[in-house]
């Protein structure tokens, strides 16, 4: 296989990875196809072609996310109320 074949074949394979994805996410909000390709470990710019995004609309998706997910989680005791428990 010469590099002009390789090419094409990449290509070809590029496009195939980018339906399935756009299949595996279409009836979702924004959000969640973010999230779920970001968690796949497609780069932002990735995302952008499959979604039809800007490369900047989908890192100001993912920080809004890593944002809600960090709110979400229950903060950790201090180490003051650790010891006042142990105490008791």
């Amino acid at each position: 296989m010469d590099d002009k074949q390789f090419e094409i074949l990449s290509k070809k394979l590029d496009t195939v990875a980018k339906l399935l994805a756009f299949n595996i996410v279409s009836n979702k909000s924004v959000n969640e196809q973010v999230e779920i390709l970001s968690t796949a470990g497609l780069k932002a710019s990735d995302i952008a072609d499959i979604l039809g995004k800007t490369e900047n609309q989908i890192y100001v998706t993912q920080s809004a996310l890593r944002k809600k997910k960090k709110s979400a989680e229950p903060a950790a005791p201090s180490a003051q109320a650790q010891e006042q428990t142990a105490n008791v």
